[in-house]
């Protein structure tokens, strides 16, 4: 009859200790049913189930093992009710809790370890994601490969709320400034192939046609629409066909002075490095405008853009644009086009975004990111991001700072 026992390795770290435990686990006829090691600040912990008959002397090898090693070695029986409930465990689907912080305090695993109990998941592993801090108490990431803290939880439990559980992480994450995303892990997380961003105040951090419009003399005027749009009295189209009304006239150079002041968002010159040498497609989709986003491809190295064209005639901006109007939904079916053209899987897509009309985009990717978005979009997105730069986007699709230094 097989018994099954639990070991348990614990102590300073040093080459030759697994190849020790495993001889001795060797020499006992164990059959390896599970295992994990760590080493962390140099100390190690180990854990393997194994499987047995009922004669073999494990306990005394494994005790001569733990001495010769200097290692403190446990054996504990595993009886088959708490092995079956084990496997049940194991085969729970697994959730991803990301936290993203310019630096994390202590007290957010207090709070999230209660967060995570209430909804019945048990946190099976923490690792870092992001880069170690510097001893002498600089400014630590300033010359990362991507930005900020982070750590990553894996959680597993029977089926939660997701939507009840992402609303309490993110009213959680508010009272802390720490960012805390939650996704279902699955076999796409760390094979997305296409990233598509909006444009104006997500990859610049700026409204283009606010600045048009200031440059023009008529900023007041334009508020006042894009007013009328937020509280619900015009639609995308509308308010847009308006503003660019009151643009006609402008002059084509001031475009061209504004394109070459166009201020990037933090993180995206690194965000956009990463994702070229990463091998993933790239694409602006964008409510603002075409003569932006090609200075932005020709600066960043977008595969492609798609946005409002502006009817020029004679050096001056005629108020219009050429049809369609690049709205909420033509993102989102942009989105699509691009990923069935290119041959990716919906789960395998990207979509970054921080206004109203990109929710759409954003509910459609496999994974859909509200940067640094106002409340009401980061309360309908999956994921949000408002504490760090673009490029910790990278956090979210699973790579450490490690992972790029290679």
């Amino acid at each position: 009859m097989t018994r099954r026992v639990l070991i348990r390795a614990t102590g300073a770290a040093r080459p030759g200790q697994l190849a020790g435990l495993g001889k001795a686990l060797a020499t006992s006829g164990a059959r390896l049913l599970d295992i994990n090691q760590s080493v962390t600040f140099d100390m190690l912990s180990l854990e393997a189930l194994v499987g047995l008959g009922q004669d073999n002397d494990l306990e005394g090898a494994l005790t001569a093992a733990g001495a010769a090693l200097g290692l403190d070695v446990q054996a504990i029986q595993v009886s088959a009710e708490d092995y079956q409930r084990w496997s049940a465990h194991a085969s729970q689907p697994r959730l991803i809790l990301t936290l993203l912080a310019p630096h994390l305090p202590a007290g957010i695993l207090a709070e999230v370890g209660a967060l995570t109990a209430e909804h019945g998941l048990t946190v099976e592993l923490i690792h870092r994601l992001s880069g170690r801090e510097p001893l002498d108490g600089g400014v630590p990431h300033e010359h990362a490969l991507i930005s900020g803290a982070c750590v990553e939880c894996w959680l597993r439990g029977e089926e939660v709320d997701l939507d009840a559980l992402r609303e309490k992480a993110l009213a959680l994450g508010a009272m802390h400034g720490v960012d805390i995303a939650i996704q279902e892990d699955s076999i796409w997380r760390r094979h997305r192939r296409l990233v598509c961003f909006d444009m104006d105040s997500t990859l610049i951090k700026t409204e283009v046609i606010d600045e048009l419009a200031r440059r023009h003399g008529v900023g007041d005027e334009v508020a006042a629409v894009t007013e009328r749009a937020m509280r619900g009295e015009l639609d995308f189209q509308q308010s847009f066909r308006e503003r660019m009304s009151k643009l006609k006239g402008l002059d084509e150079s001031v475009l061209a002075e504004i394109a070459e002041e166009l201020p990037l968002m933090d993180g995206v010159e690194r965000l956009m490095t990463q994702l070229k040498r990463l091998g993933y497609r790239t694409a602006i989709l964008s409510g603002g405008f075409t003569y932006f986003a090609r200075h932005l491809q020709q600066r960043l190295g977008f595969d492609e853009i798609h946005a409002n064209e502006l009817v020029i005639e004679n050096g001056k901006v005629t108020g219009e644009v050429k049809e369609p109007i690049l709205d909420a939904d033509r993102k989102a079916a942009l989105l699509r086009e691009i990923a069935a053209r290119e041959g990716f899987a919906m789960e395998q897509t990207i979509a970054v975004g921080d206004g109203a009309n990109d929710l759409k985009m954003l509910a459609a990717a496999g994974l859909g990111i509200a940067f640094r978005a106002k409340p009401l979009v980061r309360s309908q997105a999956r994921q949000s991001i408002s504490t760090l730069g673009l490029d910790s986007v990278l956090y979210l699709i699973g790579y450490r700072q490690v992972d790029l230094e290679e």
